[in-house]
């Protein structure tokens, strides 16, 4: 956490009151790499304890959206597996975005929370109700955010994200009742 950042005190309370997960992709959902094919097609791994978290924080009833400066086509087709309907590609401003989102979604910035890694990210970190940096975010990005994560990009960062909010709120027990049983 920052020197600027709130308290665990203050911080718990924002992050309970969050209903819209905001992410970037590159960095966040995967480790950052960019990988071709030979054949020109882009390749992207994502963590499938990222994609739980995700479909756990949906059925809390929750909404997630996705805001990112490159556009993919292995995104898209991991955002129809897990039911996320709200993505935004090729993002040139991610303000400005977020704040369609935001609205659309109809809730306040107070009630969203965003997970980045770089700098342009940086603005919509600054402006949501709950800015999250992953492990390995650039230092200008772990320096904004109100918390962040243990866990790298791509491998478990927004999973941990997911758990969090939802213990803020007393949820992540009743998430998992499914799962065999009780969480420690």
């Amino acid at each position: 956490m920052s020197a600027l950042s709130p308290s665990r005190a203050e911080l718990e309370p924002r992050l309970a009151r969050v209903r819209l997960l905001l992410l970037d992709v590159d960095g966040v959902l995967t480790d950052g790499s960019v990988t071709w094919s030979s054949e020109g097609h882009e390749l992207k791994t994502f963590h499938v304890r990222d994609g739980l978290g995700l479909r756990l924080w949906q059925q809390a009833g929750n909404m997630v959206a996705i805001i990112t400066g490159r556009a993919s086509r292995a995104l898209t087709l991991r955002t129809d597996e897990l039911g996320i309907g709200i993505v935004r590609q090729g993002v040139g401003d991610k303000v400005a975005a977020a704040a369609e989102v935001v609205a659309t979604c109809g809730v306040s910035w107070e009630e969203s929370a965003f997970v980045g890694d770089d700098l342009p990210d940086l603005p919509v970190v600054r402006r949501c109700g709950v800015g999250v940096a992953v492990a390995d975010a650039c230092p200008e990005l772990k320096a904004a955010a109100m918390f962040v994560t243990d866990r790298p990009g791509g491998r478990g960062a927004v999973r941990e994200v997911v758990e969090r909010l939802l213990r803020a709120r007393g949820g992540w027990e009743a998430a998992v009742a499914g799962y065999g049983g009780g969480v420690a």
